[in-house]
Formats: C-alpha cells, sequence, structure tokens
C-alpha cells in the first residue's frame, strides 16, 4: 500500500480513484494532482514509483488543506461562526439544519432519531 499524508491509499485502483481516499481531494482535485506531476491519471497505485509519489506528496501538501489540517479548519470556521453568534452559529449550536432546509419534515439527519412527545388526553380517558 502508497502512503501520501498520512493515509494508506488502495494498490488496485487508479490513482484519480485512490487520491480520493484522503479527505479534503475529490475526483477532480485527484485528476488536476495527476496531470500537473505528470502521471497518467488511470495508472494503478501500486504501478506509480517512490519519486511520483513523493511529488505527488508534495504536491499535495504544497496545494491543499487534507485530513487532519482541513478536519481542524473546519471546527474552527464552525466555532467562529457560533462564537459571533450569527444565524448559521446558532443552527449549528442548535444541531438544525444550516442551510436553509425545512424542519417541519425531514431534517432527520441533522435532528436524530424522533422524540415522541405524548399527545393531549381526551375528555373520556380523564373521567
Amino acid at each position: 500500500m502508497a502512503r501520501i499524508v498520512g493515509k494508506d491509499l488502495p494498490n488496485n485502483k487508479p490513482a484519480f480513484v485512490g487520491f480520493t481516499h484522503i479527505v479534503g481531494i475529490g475526483r477532480a482535485s485527484a485528476y488536476k494532482i495527476c496531470t500537473s506531476c505528470g502521471i497518467d491519471p488511470h495508472k494503478r497505485i501500486g504501478k506509480l514509483s517512490e519519486d511520483e509519489l513523493s511529488r505527488i506528496s508534495q504536491e499535495i501538501e504544497a496545494t491543499y488543506l487534507v485530513e487532519g489540517q482541513l478536519r481542524r479548519a473546519v471546527t474552527a470556521d464552525i466555532a467562529r461562526l457560533r462564537k459571533i453568534g450569527c444565524y448559521r452559529g446558532l443552527r449549528h449550536a442548535k444541531g438544525l439544519p444550516v442551510r436553509g432546509q425545512r424542519t417541519r419534515t425531514n431534517a432527520r439527519t441533522r435532528k436524530g432519531k424522533r422524540k415522541t412527545v405524548a399527545g393531549k388526553k381526551s375528555v373520556k380517558a380523564m373521567k
């Protein structure tokens, strides 16, 4: 397995697909990395030489925020929004959708499992 920026990449996948296992790099970014390093994007990761892997690693570290750095940056951005008390920060703090989605129905990903609230008792049940 090839190791780039602290992540093991699968040997049997094409380079541009394998690089997507690194957090912060998608297919388009992976393709750009391959072309800028002069590597065939369809070449398998297991077939890449040490020289090619080092060029790729240098390119990624110089150009992209990946893995831990990216996670820290996103967390810091959310913390900043919460601190200044803007609408998006309040939505993050409450655990509700941030980008204008409806919450009357759906939104289960952000709100979590349903919490059933007991309904009002009827007049017959009270007697």
